[in-house]
Parts: C-alpha cells; sequence; structure tokens
C-alpha cells in the first residue's frame, strides 16, 4: 500500500480525522463554518494522496487537484447549469475549485496565487491536532520518516533543523501557528518557495 494511501485512511490526513481539525481550525479563524460546501472541502482536500507513493515529492504535490476537481463538478457545474458559463467570470465559475486547489501554500505560490481560506485552516489544524495523536498516526503509515528527512535540510529564521518527532513537531506547531497569523488578513507569502518546498522543508505539505 502506498504512503499516500496509507496517510489518507489512518495518518496524518485521515479521511475522519483531519477533516474535524480543520473545522476546529475554521472555526477559530473564520467563525463557525454554515456553509456546506466548507464541510465538503475539508472532507476531500486532500484526498489526492491516494495512491501517492511520497507526500513531497513530485506525485504527492499533485495531490491537491483531486479534491479541486470534486468541489468544481459538485459546488461548480451545478449552480452553472442555467447560466451561459462563457460570460461567467473565472473566479466565479472556479471558485470552489480554487478553494481547494489553493490549500496549499506550494501550489499557490507556484501559480502566483494567493492561499485560499483553506490554507489557513489546513495548517492551523496541525497546531490544534494532539501530538499522542498525530505522531502514532504518521508513524504507523511510515510518512515520519520523510518528514524528518526534510526537517533536517534547511535553516532560515523561521525553522532550525532538528532531529527527533517531539522536537520537530512542536517547532511545527509553532511554525504554523505564527505563518497563519502572519499571512491569514492576505499578506504576501515570503515563507513559501515557489520550488515545491516551503523555505521550512519542514516536511508537511498539506
Amino acid at each position: 500500500m502506498k504512503v499516500g494511501t496509507k496517510s489518507v485512511l489512518f495518518g496524518a490526513h485521515c479521511f475522519i480525522i483531519h477533516p474535524i481539525f480543520v473545522f476546529a481550525a475554521w472555526w477559530k479563524l473564520f467563525g463557525f463554518p454554515w456553509d456546506p460546501r466548507l464541510w465538503l472541502a475539508f472532507i476531500v482536500h486532500d484526498l489526492g494522496y491516494w495512491g501517492k507513493p511520497n507526500m513531497d515529492g513530485p506525485e504527492g504535490e499533485t495531490h491537491v487537484e483531486l479534491g479541486a476537481n470534486i468541489m468544481f463538478w459538485l459546488c461548480e457545474v451545478p449552480r452553472t447549469i442555467f447560466k451561459d458559463i462563457n460570460k461567467l467570470p473565472d473566479e466565479e465559475l472556479f471558485k470552489w475549485y480554487n478553494f481547494s486547489l489553493y490549500h496549499s501554500r506550494y501550489y499557490a505560490k507556484k501559480n502566483e496565487a494567493l492561499p485560499s481560506k483553506l490554507c489557513f485552516a489546513d495548517k492551523l489544524s496541525f497546531a490544534l491536532t494532539p501530538r499522542w495523536l498525530y505522531l502514532p498516526m504518521v508513524n504507523a503509515t511510515g510518512e515520519i520518516h520523510e518528514y524528518l528527512k526534510n526537517a533536517k535540510k534547511a535553516e532560515t529564521k523561521h525553522w532550525k533543523p532538528v532531529e527527533g518527532q517531539k522536537v520537530w513537531h512542536a517547532q511545527l506547531c509553532e511554525y504554523m501557528i505564527k505563518w497563519v497569523e502572519e499571512h491569514k488578513d492576505g499578506s504576501i507569502d515570503t515563507w513559501t518557495n515557489a520550488n515545491r518546498h516551503a523555505i521550512t522543508e519542514s516536511g508537511v505539505w498539506q
């Protein structure tokens, strides 16, 4: 079973557990998510990890596309069925598609787009997930090895290379909280590099 599939089933991106913490993060940042399309996005945005042989490699980085396509077909197409889509601006036609697609900081940076609100909730959800729950999940899937390997690669003012799961987890929680706080109001993301990895090389690319 591929690591991405395991992550969706019982790892960091578990389709049952992860959406709960994304929901909690959204509520904390933006208020209660009354729109059912938000709940759908919480559930499907990471399903694209299914079948991926890595989390952060060329295959894993495309995981955002499946959720975006699901959002497009379930949320965009039904509401435009009686409209002339040729007359609709892209921001309206692809609203929910982009909402899911750009939950990745990297993907947004690569396409010269701003991260969506889902991105901020997704990143904050990491810090809200208890360590006693998160670490056993990523150890069970084996994805922790990729995360820790990447965590040793870079040193910036936002990230110091670390070893050890608890130290890595603590630093990444702090990093995610600070990144969300600094960028949630639309500030240009100078922490993330368009060359695939966040500058931190922290190993969590959600």
